[in-house]
């Protein structure tokens, strides 16, 4: 385990997400590595947060007048992005899976992009590496992968997470064969 010496949690966030875009082979943008690094610290200490369901919370979202919306549809962004990336055992959980927190997740941060959010538009195209580079933080070992192999089989073949494909190839050599195809 590695012992941060950062004298800032945004410092020490940076320097975990530094490390985590080397262990995904991921360089992100200087603004969606900061975005990220705020996620981090906004959602981390709100436990509350998975009692949400976000599917409600998105269709309710869409309901309302532009200000609320975006913070709304933001929100589902975000915390569908955490589920995904930090808490993947949440969807199993919840009887989902890991792809109905990616899907829901894009589509907050697209119907956000659609006004005038580049930002957004960003966040929806990389979802899948914003989640890979998420995942690869939680990974304490290669030894023993944090997704099952049919959680990972089905997250690369339904999102084409790079991630998931490396994990699935620690437990067998054998080439899988999408077929469902990604966005």
């Amino acid at each position: 385990m590695k012992v941060l010496v950062n004298s800032t949690s945004m410092a020490a966030w940076h320097e975990i997400i530094h490390e985590a875009e080397a262990n995904c082979a991921i360089v992100l943008t200087e603004e969606t590595e900061a975005y990220l690094v705020f996620l981090l610290m906004r959602y981390l200490e709100k436990p509350e947060i998975v009692k949400q369901v976000m599917a409600e919370e998105f269709l309710e979202g869409l309901q309302l007048a532009a200000g609320q919306r975006e913070q709304i549809l933001r929100g589902v962004g975000d915390k569908c992005l955490l589920f995904s990336g930090l808490f993947p055992k949440m969807a199993e959980r919840r009887l989902v899976k890991i792809s109905y927190f990616v899907n829901l997740g894009q589509s907050a941060y697209a119907t956000l992009a659609r006004t005038r959010y580049d930002l957004y538009a960003s966040l929806a195209r990389q979802f899948v590496t914003l989640m890979d580079v998420l995942q690869s933080i939680r990974s304490d070992t290669r030894d023993f992968p944090d997704l099952l192999p049919l959680q990972a089989y089905d997250l690369w073949n339904e999102t084409g997470s790079k991630r998931a494909l490396k994990v699935l190839n620690q437990y067998t050599q054998a080439i899988p064969m999408m077929t469902k195809g990604y966005k």
